[in-house]
């Protein structure tokens, strides 16, 4: 087996991204469905000025994906990223293959001259801290809100 290479993700990849998205979206108890993800995925594909995905691929096979998004931050003064996912599928996990997608999305976000790269981690993944901890990510005192606009209907 050849190790997974990382790369931006590809329009003909888009079924198996949103699959994978689906995937780690369950795993935070968040219902959304990959045919829902993929009109997301393609309008990303489309205008990147929003943000990138990259793909970890071996042998063919998508093994992990990360999404960050581009936003205006007044806080950092200037365009930032947010880390909205990166999943890995559980059988590649403690691979460093985590490590390799986050290095790749940081050297991404410095391309960009992003000011800085947000995250959050779900309660219930508190294992993956030291995964930014090592990547010099600081933990912030912030509780974080969500108000669903569409009355929890997915859609694009």
């Amino acid at each position: 087996m050849n190790p997974p290479t990382i790369a931006p993700a590809t329009t003909d990849q888009i079924p198996a991204l949103a699959a994978l998205f689906e995937a780690q979206l369950r795993e935070h108890d968040i219902d959304s469905p990959a045919d829902g993800l993929i009109p997301v995925l393609q309008s990303l594909s489309e205008q990147p000025q929003h943000g990138f995905i990259l793909c970890a691929t071996c042998d063919g096979a998508v093994v992990g994906v990360a999404y960050a998004a581009c936003i205006l931050s007044l806080e950092h003064s200037g365009w930032s990223g947010w880390l909205e996912e990166l999943y890995v599928l559980p059988e590649w996990r403690g691979s460093g293959l985590g490590s390799r997608l986050l290095d790749a999305v940081i050297a991404g976000a410095k391309e960009r001259r992003w000011m800085a790269l947000d995250l959050e981690v779900d309660s219930a993944h508190q294992r993956v801290i030291s995964l930014y901890a090592r990547r010099h990510f600081q933990p912030l005192s912030r509780t974080r809100f969500a108000l669903l606009l569409r009355d929890g209907r997915r859609g694009f």
